[in-house]
């Protein structure tokens, strides 16, 4: 199995083996089982409307309604999740995007039935509802609940205009569902063929493992053939990137909010700041980022970097060669400083095949975690039989273990925590992977690549994200602004920001058109929170390694809190504020003292 994602060639799916695909059967044994869930939850959207009217009629009818719905919506996650995981092994499967349509369609029809209750409850006052809520037993697990609901009065429209926007959720997705099937089922790559003779097929997945091989020209070449070949759809993508950000503009008018910016910040309660804090800090510190980049370019020893070069290790070898099950037991192994139950837990579910490992001809590009609550976590990978690819496990598998100690610890409703504190949960098995193979492993070459690939995470998560989020708000400001976002405008404002975060390297007229290749765009104002959490994981994990099973502990907990709080006190539970620009400070630092470490190795 160790060769189904070689660079040879991109199998078909057939041609895995079972253990190293997810079980979706885990859910529905069948697609059958599937359509009857379908169907069953579909019927039951009408039990809502018996409710219209009358959801803050007194306590009892008020927890009724939120149960009864709370019921619904767990299992059109379900119904949907198994769609779009079905959807994504093969992006060429016609009844599988069929049923991932339906499934978005339904969960839109969901949402819009169940779009009166917010509105209703709104019309109480703060008193109002206290004393509802004391009055009622049980309606006290809805508390933080119904306190959200209430700050949001004001951004929350009549229960008709709410209906029609939660209806119009599925058409606002539109761009990126096309962005995704155009990138992924329609565009083929270039094959190109290797300094060895032998041809490899460019694809999303491994397009940047490319781009560390050796052969400097080889590298040109995949880098121009890659973005020729987008330069074909560049209209495409630049429309379909134009209308996401305008319904992002729009969404935030309809709920009379300022910005776009503001909108979706004040979703999860995050304040401004922290993004300006954020982009600001790093600003001030792209020294660090530049010292990096003038490093790659003495390693490779050349006088000007090229965009070609900036994935390239500050080691002379390529990646060592990982198969999956060793880089695995490297993953269970750091996860230590935990204890021995969050270790078993990621043991167990690796061996109860959560990870779909390899890639396969039209699976989606990337990695995710998935699942629902009343199912395991599943993880979409497309292992690449290397060093980052393990770390891309750890990665998924810190959201999975968040999702799974939610689930078992809280109820439906705070299930679904911000995004700002996944990330937070990703990086920080990130991080304690970094220390356990520094510590255990002796190869020289191969701790060599492990801080290589920690300082290009490093790189790559706080510095190139916030690259991206400083795009982000730009475009959108742009948009505001009224000024129309062709391609040419797209280029000329991600040019500038990639010449001045990459100062020693050049920027050619393909690297200023890499706003093409990211699909993170299209998730309004949502790449800030992988650098925001970095940071907080940083100094997590530097607060587990000095304290030990206290600060483990109290880490756990934030883990198992689910949304029971705004990100802010959540992260305070782990000791962490990130309302200061001191994380990402001693993040900063901490890259720093990383590059102090290669510099003196290499």
């Amino acid at each position: 199995m160790s060769d189904m994602s070689s660079e040879s060639g991109v199998p078909e799916r057939g041609e895995i083996e079972s253990e190293y695909k997810w079980d979706l059967e885990s859910i529905y044994g069948s697609d059958e089982e599937w359509e009857a869930a379908f169907d069953a939850v579909q019927e039951r959207l009408s039990e809502l409307e018996a409710y219209e009217g009358e959801a803050v009629a007194d306590g009892e009818t008020l927890l009724e309604l939120l149960r009864l719905r709370d019921e619904i919506m767990r299992e059109v996650s379900t119904v949907s999740a198994y769609a779009r995981m079905r959807s994504d092994e093969d992006t060429r499967d016609q009844e599988y995007q069929g049923m991932s349509a339906r499934a978005s369609a339904l969960a839109s029809e969901a949402s819009a039935a169940a779009s009166f209750i917010e509105p209703e409850v709104q019309s109480l006052d703060a008193d109002a509802l206290d004393a509802m809520v004391e009055e009622t037993e049980g309606l006290e697990e809805y508390d933080h609940y119904l306190d959200d609901v209430l700050r949001m009065k004001a951004h929350t429209r009549s229960a008709e205009v709410e209906e029609l926007l939660s209806d119009l959720g599925e058409v606002m997705g539109a761009p990126s569902d096309i962005y995704g099937k155009l990138t992924n089922a329609d565009v083929t790559f270039p094959t190109v063929e290797k300094p060895d003779g032998s041809e490899v097929e460019i694809t999303q997945s491994n397009f940047t493992k490319l781009l560390k091989n050796q052969d400097r020209e080889f590298r040109q070449t995949v880098h121009e053939s890659f973005f020729e070949e987008l330069e074909g759809v560049r209209n495409t993508i630049g429309t379909s990137l134009q209308y996401s950000v305008k319904g992002d503009v729009k969404s935030a008018d309809a709920r009379f909010y300022e910005t776009a910016r503001e909108a979706a910040l004040d979703g999860p309660n995050v304040p401004v700041e922290v993004y300006d804090n954020l982009v600001d800090t790093v600003d001030e510190n792209l020294h660090v980022l530049h010292r990096h980049a003038k490093l790659k370019r003495e390693a490779l020893g050349v006088d000007e970097l090229q965009p070609w070069d900036l994935y390239m290790p500050l080691v002379e070898s390529e990646s060592p060669e990982l198969d999956y099950d060793r880089a695995a037991s490297y993953v269970v192994e750091a996860m230590a400083p935990l204890g021995e139950e969050y270790q078993e837990r990621v043991s167990a579910g690796l061996e109860s095949r959560w990870v779909d490992v390899y890639e396969n001809r039209g699976k989606r590009s990337g990695a995710y975690s998935g699942g629902t609550y009343d199912t395991q976590p599943f993880i979409l990978m497309n292992y690449q039989q290397d060093i980052p690819s393990m770390y891309t496990l750890a990665h998924e598998l810190g959201h999975s273990l968040h999702s799974q100690l939610t689930s078992e610890s809280q109820p439906y409703v705070y299930s679904n925590y911000e995004i700002f504190v996944a990330e937070v949960a990703s990086t920080v098995n990130e991080a304690l992977l970094t220390h356990h193979l520094l510590d255990v492993v002796e190869d020289e070459e191969f701790r060599l690549h492990v801080l290589n690939e920690y300082l290009e995470r490093f790189r790559s998560t706080l510095f190139r994200q916030t690259l991206f989020a400083d795009f982000e708000h730009q475009i959108h400001t742009m948009e505001e602004e009224g000024q129309p976002l062709t391609p040419d405008v797209l280029d000329e404002a991600y040019g500038d920001l990639k010449g001045k975060y990459y100062d020693p390297m050049n920027v050619d007229e393909h690297i200023a058109r890499e706003w093409m290749r990211i699909p993170h765009f299209y998730y309004n104002y949502y790449v800030y929170q992988y650098a925001t959490g970095i940071s907080a994981a940083v100094a997590i994990v530097d607060r587990i390694l000095d304290e030990g099973e206290s600060a483990a502990s109290d880490y756990l907990d934030f883990l198992a809190s689910g949304s029971t709080q705004y990100p802010m006190e959540l992260l305070d539970i782990a000791g962490v504020d990130m309302r200061s620009s001191d994380p990402v400070e001693a993040a900063i630092d901490a890259y720093d003292d990383h590059l102090d470490t290669v510099a003196d190795l290499v």
